[in-house]
């Protein structure tokens, strides 16, 4: 393998720190309206009057929308393969207000100042109605969030409007209950996950006009630019034929950008003016009305034998999806399905799940796409366990961990392929010296040292419904164009799927140009989610590579006038294995441009039977303030089985990333409603992230298997990586001073109160 695992530059490098204009805002029109929103000051109400006269009257003003002037057809902005899970139960602006940010008007004009000013014009009477925060309290509450008759549902996912439930299930294997009646040790505890922001650099923004032929172009920063087209002709009753969206660069996206959170306010715009519009939404819209990460309160029961077996794991999830439903049946699934399945030695397994509607905003996908929260509180549960039974919680993982060639009954009936999920344990104890610190250290000081660990896995694609497709043509000259519908928001992939390519058509990847997403022009791809591109769309690009590769060699065995199974190609030029002759690439691609009857072009598409989960191992070595129950991180390490490594920078610089937005779920990151449903924290005042000064030493290393299924061997690495740093801060503090913090984030306060309890 020639570019494989090998440290290639990214493709937008210079590009992007040279200052190039990129970036969906740098390529907007200079004249485009300036869109804006008016928002709900209430969790729950019905507008009774609104009185746009005067807003409009400003000078500037091109127009300013409410309920009234827009289509009344319910719709999701969820970017998902249709028909999509997540219920239609959205309008674009609609009569009731379902929390503190929803949209009450859309404001469009010349400049933003006469836009400001509009807004404040805006007379608004509201019906201030009831409301429910808590995710505890929703279901078959009397206050319902979706009372509509046209609220509707395309998947069977147990979801009932009437009850306040976006989705409901169960799914299990064996008499859980009498496995866990007959174990020896059993912990049952619940554990708590607030929302997260995604915080990406790059806020929600979008830009549209209408082309020379009356169509909708939308440029717009996503990750689902197809599922977009989709989703604004569900919006606007426009034909899916009228739209077209282009994806440029992404500053950051983190699966927030999985949901059009911006795309239809400009393109409603532009429908009614027939003028490009744009949108750009502030930091503190992006915090009060963006797409933040599932609450979530998992209640887990873990028993296991005397000889440190475990046997059955129940676990139920209570998921708040907010007020709309975007992501909620979906993300729950992962809770269970990729932390139960970890233990390879049960009996029996229970999983069940409810998503409730709230007034809060809704939520929506965040890298993990709820695996951080449900192996937060498995891996946390064991952990106890370990302590209640006096065991080394590394061993008692080594016990029991999945291995390669077991079946996964947790994890869809799947095979498991590939696993280096031991090596990585091993590997990461080394790293860390687990058996000089465990369990802790006392420093004399007043102070604690002391190491936790936890595993995760995640999957590689959504199995049996992710598609992805690639293109790829001979030029002039012999250099390759390659257009992809993957959307890279940063990650890399329009690089690490040029190295596939590369590697299969045995060329530098310099030769080969790289189009990013225009749904005009771009072969189907169902987005960047789900820990799908280097696996799915790298599938792809393998399968396009072998079928332009017949055709090469094709068009050379003509031009040596000989069979083609006579030929074979090493990149460069086609040859006769017989005669040696050959004829260069250079001079197939140019010949192709005279008097051609069969263009050397192919594009093929991947959707794979399974999903194979790639698998970390985190452990963290914190130092506890006995008096103050502060924490400090000081070393955390991680060990990823990503299969083979495509690119060995991207690799580590994603674990890296993933690692530190895991820190700060567990340490920092907090969502906190007033009662009345404002949120409190709605800036990076109130809003604290990791600084690099606040996430210690961060070492990263990979323990390679081989995924048959994919390209070159490879998994996915995207999600994974966020998993473990909550439950190992937490199995560390629980080694350190012997409590177990089980809602997020963990702050001085709560191990501080919790010592004072134990004592």
């Amino acid at each position: 393998m020639r570019h494989i695992s090998k440290p290639i530059r990214k493709k937008d490098a210079m590009s992007l720190v040279t200052g190039k204009p990129v970036y969906t805002q740098d390529l907007a029109p200079r004249d485009a309206l300036v869109v804006k929103l008016l928002r709900s000051p209430h969790a729950h109400a019905l507008i009774t009057e609104i009185d746009t006269e005067k807003a409009s009257a400003v000078n500037g003003i091109e127009c300013v929308l409410t309920y009234r002037d827009v289509a009344g057809e319910r719709f999701t902005l969820a970017g998902q393969t249709y028909p999509e899970p997540s219920p239609y139960d959205r309008l674009i602006l609609d009569q009731r207000l379902r929390f503190v940010g929803d949209p009450v008007a859309i404001v469009a004009g010349a400049t933003a100042a006469a836009v400001d000013e509009a807004l404040k014009l805006i007379s608004v009477k509201y019906e201030v109605l009831e409301h429910i925060l808590d995710l505890r309290k929703a279901k078959d509450n009397p206050i319902l969030i979706h009372p509509e008759e046209d609220w509707r549902s395309l998947r069977p996912v147990g979801a009932d409007n009437r009850r306040n439930l976006c989705a409901s299930a169960s799914d299990q294997h064996g008499d859980i209950d009498a496995v866990l009646a007959g174990c020896d040790y059993v912990v049952e505890q619940t554990y708590h996950t607030k929302a997260n922001n995604q915080t990406m650099m790059e806020t929600f923004r979008t830009f549209t006009y209408k082309d020379a032929f009356g169509r909708l172009t939308c440029v717009s920063s996503t990750q689902i630019p197809f599922h977009v087209r989709r989703i604004l002709s569900n919006a606007l009753g426009i034909p899916k034929s009228q739209i077209r969206v282009i994806k440029p660069r992404i500053g950051g996206g983190f699966g927030a950008k999985q949901t059009a959170v911006s795309e239809i306010y400009p393109a409603i715009v532009t429908m009614k003016t027939g003028k490009p519009a744009l949108i750009v939404y502030s930091r503190q819209e992006s915090h009060i009305a963006g797409s933040p990460r599932h609450e979530m309160e998992m209640t887990v029961k873990v028993g296991a034998t005397k000889d440190g077996i475990i046997r059955g794991i129940d676990l139920h999830t209570l998921s708040n999806t907010g007020a709309y439903g975007e992501h909620g049946p979906t993300t729950v699934g992962l809770s269970g399905h990729k932390s139960i399945p970890l233990y390879g030695k049960t009996d029996a397994f229970r999983f069940s799940f409810d998503v409730v509607y709230t007034n809060v905003m809704s939520a929506g996908a965040y890298r993990g796409y709820g695996a951080p929260q449900g192996i937060f509180a498995v891996e946390s549960a064991v952990n106890e366990l370990a302590v209640k039974m006096n065991m080394d919680p590394v061993k008692l993982r080594e016990l029991n961990m999945v291995k390669e060639g077991q079946k996964m009954y947790a994890y869809y009936g799947e095979q498991l392929n590939s696993c280096a999920l031991d090596r990585c344990m091993a590997r990461a104890k080394e790293m860390i010296g687990w058996d000089e610190k465990y369990p802790a250290k006392d420093l004399g000081n007043g102070k604690v040292r002391s190491v936790g660990v936890a595993m995760a896995m995640q999957g590689s694609g959504i199995s049996k419904v992710d598609t992805a497709a690639v293109s790829l043509k001979v030029n002039d000259d012999g250099f390759y164009t390659m257009g992809i519908g993957a959307s890279d928001m940063g990650t890399g992939c329009d690089t690490i799927l040029a190295q596939i390519a590369a590697d299969c058509l045995d060329c530098s990847v310099d030769d080969i140009v790289v189009h990013g997403v225009d749904t005009d022009s771009s072969p189907y791809d169902k987005g960047s989610y789900a820990s799908s591109t280097a696996y799915v769309t790298g599938m792809a690009t393998v399968k396009t590579c072998e079928v332009l590769v017949g055709k090469i060699k094709k068009a050379g065995a003509s031009k040596l006038k000989c069979d083609a199974d006579k030929v074979d190609f090493d990149g460069t030029k086609v040859y006769n294995v017989e005669t040696n002759e050959s004829v260069s690439l250079r001079d197939i691609g140019n010949s192709e441009m005279d008097g051609n009857r069969n263009s050397l072009y192919a594009t093929e598409s991947f959707s794979s039977q399974t999903s194979p989960p790639p698998f970390m191992v985190g452990m963290a070595e914190v130092e506890i303030d006995k008096e103050t129950g502060k924490v400090d991180l000081i070393d955390y390490v991680g060990v990823v089985d990503c299969g083979t490594v495509i690119n060995s920078n991207i690799t580590r610089i994603q674990t890296e990333g993933g690692i530190a937005q895991g820190i700060g779920m567990a340490l920092y990151e907090d969502i906190i409603y007033s009662e009345k449903g404002q949120l409190y924290n709605n800036s990076f005042m109130q809003y604290k992230i990791p600084t690099r000064l606040d996430v210690g030493t961060i070492r990263v290393d990979f323990e390679s298997s081989y995924e048959p299924t994919g390209p070159f061997g490879a998994k996915s690495i995207g999600e994974v990586v966020i998993n473990t740093p909550s439950p190992a801060i937490a199995g560390a503090i629980l080694n350190g001073v012997g409590v177990s913090i089980r809602e997020l984030p963990i702050t001085a306060e709560k191990v501080y109160n919790a010592m004072q309890e134990l004592k």
